[in-house]
């Protein structure tokens, strides 16, 4: 009986252009055709300028071409502040012989290009909507229930692009660039708690975003970057229809030292499977204070505070789990409640 089956690799990454342990994944019989997205932590400043992600985009796009691979899921989160290691996640899925049975299960889309003067108002929250609903589709998930996270690519503005759209007489949600990442990422995710039915997306209205922080998504990870004007989105959740090994589950912390809620999810994974990746996101809790004690991250003017909280977020986990490859993104507008935000974890359990 024939079912799809989900395959995961955390490989090194000595820089944004090293891609020669994805090529010895290749090397050693992974299919290039089966890979359907790359999660990649790479080591710039996760900014409107970093450069990194584009530099790593563009590497992994020449390695598939080169296999004659389109419209693998590419994407790249800048910032390894801390002990996290740059390193690549690479998702593979395939058709086999055996059958199905409850396991991770993997859905992408992209959206059409988002006008970039609907960028952080309703308009980007109800395309990304659309694109999760589809990613949930191409997953064969039905059960908003069964979706454990939502990463998701969204745009920034740059000044370049504003000055062209102004040439124009549109009118945008913001001038300044490093605010449209939050705006970007903010309204991303309020798309996938619409898709999921965490909101309903007849009470968002534009002044809504980024601002109720009581609205969020306890499955979305959101990153903006300068190298698209669209949305890639991977969905990641258990179905009945696929079989293999791997599960997933995931909390939402309260906040960035919530190690209970991490470790409840993974108890309720199995005991003896061994670690596959986590995701997480990250940011610094904007009432300036960790329960209850001040924090510094949002009064630092040399360091952005989303530099600090993954940092600070990545260490929290790489004590629970023992590892520093693990995909900490920063910047949780709406992802998760304010100064917390969701954490997957993906095992595989033993034969």
């Amino acid at each position: 009986m024939p079912s799809l089956r989900a395959q995961i690799f955390r490989v090194a990454a000595n820089g944004p252009d090293d891609i020669s342990g994805v090529e010895a994944l290749f090397a050693s019989g992974l299919s290039p055709k089966d890979v359907v997205a790359v999660l990649g932590k790479t080591e710039g400043n996760g900014c409107v300028n970093d450069f990194s992600r584009g530099y790593a985009t563009r590497s992994f796009e020449t390695l598939f071409q080169k296999y004659g691979v389109e419209g693998v899921s590419l994407v790249m989160s800048g910032g390894t502040e801390g002990a996290l290691s740059p390193h690549w996640t690479v998702f593979a899925r395939a058709v086999v012989q055996a059958p199905t049975e409850r396991a991770l299960a993997i859905g992408v889309a992209r959206t059409p290009s988002l006008p970039a003067e609907h960028l952080g108002r309703r308009e980007q929250v109800l395309l990304v909507a659309e694109g999760v609903r589809e990613a949930m589709r191409d997953a064969g998930i039905d059960d908003p229930g069964d979706v454990h996270f939502v990463q998701i690519k969204c745009p920034l503005l740059t000044l370049n692009r504003i000055a062209g759209l102004e040439a124009e007489g549109k009118i945008l949600a913001t001038r300044d660039t490093l605010r449209s990442m939050g705006l970007s990422r903010g309204a991303s995710a309020l798309g996938a708690a619409v898709a999921l039915g965490e909101i309903s997306a007849e009470t968002i209205n534009d002044t809504d975003i980024c601002s109720r922080y009581e609205l969020f998504s306890r499955c979305a990870s959101t990153s903006a970057g300068v190298e698209l004007t669209d949305h890639e989105i991977i969905v990641l959740g258990m179905s009945d229809k696929w079989s293999g090994p791997l599960a997933i589950d995931h909390a939402v912390m309260r906040d960035a030292i919530d190690t209970t809620a991490i470790r409840e999810a993974r108890g309720r994974l199995p005991a003896n499977g061994h670690l596959a990746a986590v995701l997480a996101k990250a940011e610094p809790d904007p009432s300036g204070k960790v329960r209850g004690k001040r924090h510094t991250m949002l009064d630092d003017s040399d360091i952005s505070g989303t530099r600090h909280a993954r940092a600070f977020v990545g260490g929290v986990l790489a004590g629970i789990f023992g590892v520093t490859d693990l995909f900490v993104s920063g910047g949780a507008e709406h992802q998760g409640p304010p100064g917390g935000g969701p954490v997957a974890i993906i095992v595989e359990k033993e034969h």
